[in-house]
């Protein structure tokens, strides 16, 4: 397994494997790897020849330092898992100088309001950060596919809009959301959970669930609202928002219509642990 942390040793690598005509199908990673993970680099490597897995951990996605300190770095161990994959993956480990050069500021975007809804009205300056790393990235692996979890579905439509205003040569796939058995959306963050939130956070995915069910006769501000009351009686999770969108311009949905499709994203507090689901509305 080749394992690069210089810009110039992986971009010398892969300008060997395209003189090759071979395609590259890319996975961004934070690191802490796990089978959510994993399913996006084995549909990377189905539809590619070569699979690169970059791990960093973005300093500028996070506008919370103690979660940026806290965050898990298990780079030795997500390399034996991707093993588990295949041992001809290609990781990219940079270091936060050789991505920042020095000056760890994330760029401006403007991603035409998508940026301004949801996580972006709680996390100040969030998708800056991501779309200055995905960027970056994206100029130094130069990939022909790269491949996103669904979980972050908002991250997705960004990432989308990133490659089409900035004319970024590279097919952005979206991929279905990992689960663990008891439903809770596979995430780094889940292995940082006390074990009652453990036991508890599966209440997030039941109650999407039985969202969307209410969603086929009911309103968006009743399914909405009954969602608020149900966290309200819970007694370990706290629900940062729940919202009803339109998928394409994840606007939070006034009155519905049969000619749109719409998607409910959660964001709940177990603890001081953040975590994020969604599930698509009919």
């Amino acid at each position: 397994m080749n394992i690069f942390s210089e810009i110039k040793q992986i971009q010398k690598f892969i300008t060997q494997l395209k003189l090759k005509n071979q395609t590259i199908g890319f996975v961004p990673t934070m690191g802490a790897l796990h089978q959510g993970h994993l399913s996006l680099v084995a549909q990377a490597l189905a539809n590619n020849d070569v699979a690169v897995v970059s791990v960093f951990v973005n300093p500028t996605q996070f506008d919370n330092a103690e979660d940026l300190k806290k965050y898990p770095r298990t780079l030795e161990k997500d390399a034996d898992l991707l093993k588990t994959v295949s041992k001809d993956i290609i990781i990219y480990a940079p270091s936060v100088d050789a991505i920042y050069e020095n000056n760890v500021i994330a760029q401006h975007f403007s991603f035409d309001g998508l940026e301004h809804e949801m996580e972006g009205r709680f996390r100040d300056g969030h998708f800056d950060g991501v779309g200055t790393i995905v960027k970056r990235l994206f100029e130094i692996i130069t990939p022909d596919n790269a491949y996103f979890g669904e979980k972050d579905f908002q991250q997705l439509a960004i990432i989308k809009k990133l490659v089409e205003k900035y004319h970024i040569p590279v097919k952005i796939t979206g991929c279905k959301i990992h689960r663990e058995s008891n439903g809770l959306a596979m995430s780094s963050r889940n292995t940082r959970l006390k074990p009652a939130y453990q036991t508890a956070a599966p209440f997030i995915y039941k109650t999407l669930q039985t969202a969307k069910d209410k969603f086929g006769t009911k309103s968006a501000n009743k399914v909405t609202e009954w969602v608020y009351n149900e966290f309200a009686k819970h007694e370990l999770l706290k629900l940062e928002y729940f919202i009803i969108a339109d998928v394409k311009t994840l606007k939070t949905v006034k009155r519905k219509s049969k000619t749109k499709n719409y998607r409910a994203f959660i964001a709940v507090y177990a603890d001081d642990i953040r975590l994020i689901d969604n599930i698509a509305l009919k």
